[in-house]
């Protein structure tokens, strides 16, 4: 199996042979990219991405799932916002807001989303004082 980088490099095409949306120099085809919601999806996409170890470091597949969740997460952000302004949340939009929520964990958990247990371990006293002590 080859890595990314060798797969990179072997199918690397001369960008002016690309599409727009493929080189990353557009989000969608014939969309002004300085909109709010494209600025806000791009920024999801990065983030994503980088919790994964870079676009190099995905597939297409990944990118394709991590660009779709970075949709429903913009999208759900703006159903939250609406409903923080109108200070409720119409059974239509709570029901569409409900079945997104649950389509983007399935998008997340496709890519690697996992559970990360929280360490409640007290600490050891002894270690605290001289801790305590040391700062003080």
């Amino acid at each position: 199996m080859e890595s990314s980088a060798v797969r990179t490099a072997i199918n690397r095409v001369p960008s002016r042979q690309r599409s727009r949306v493929t080189n990353g120099s557009a989000l969608l085809p014939g969309v002004d990219g300085r909109s709010a919601w494209i600025r806000r999806c791009k920024d999801v996409i990065t983030e994503h991405l980088a919790d994964m170890g870079g676009s190099d470091n995905t597939s297409a597949a990944e990118r394709s799932i991590v660009r779709r969740a970075a949709v429903l997460t913009t999208e759900l952000e703006m159903l939250e916002a609406r409903f923080a302004q109108a200070g409720e949340a119409t059974a239509v939009d709570l029901d569409l807001y409900i079945r997104a929520s649950g389509n983007l964990r399935r998008l997340l958990e496709a890519v690697g989303l996992h559970r990360r247990a929280r360490d409640v371990t007290p600490p050891n006293p002894l270690d605290y004082a001289a801790a305590r002590e040391d700062a003080a």
